[in-house]
């Protein structure tokens, strides 16, 4: 027996589409400011400065996410 692929009606998929998207700025977001962070520790500790580099590359991170989640919500607001 031939299994047939069911349909996701488009405003389903939109729907599944936003979530895809969150989900992904979460997990880009998460990956994005764990790195920041351990490359911030690495500087300080080959530096002496303890948590200027670590926090300010983790806030960078973080900042830079937030603001092309922003711009990415804004374009897909103009195409509605």
């Amino acid at each position: 027996m031939i299994a047939t692929a069911h349909k996701i009606p488009y405003r389903k998929y939109q729907a599944y589409s936003g979530i895809l998207m969150l989900s992904a700025w979460g997990f880009a977001m998460v990956i994005a400011s764990f790195l920041f962070l351990w490359i911030g520790y690495k500087i300080d500790e080959y530096i002496g400065t303890t948590p200027n580099f670590m926090f300010g590359l983790f806030f960078l991170a973080i900042f830079l996410c937030v603001m092309r989640l922003y711009n990415e919500a804004k374009t897909r607001m103009k195409d509605l």
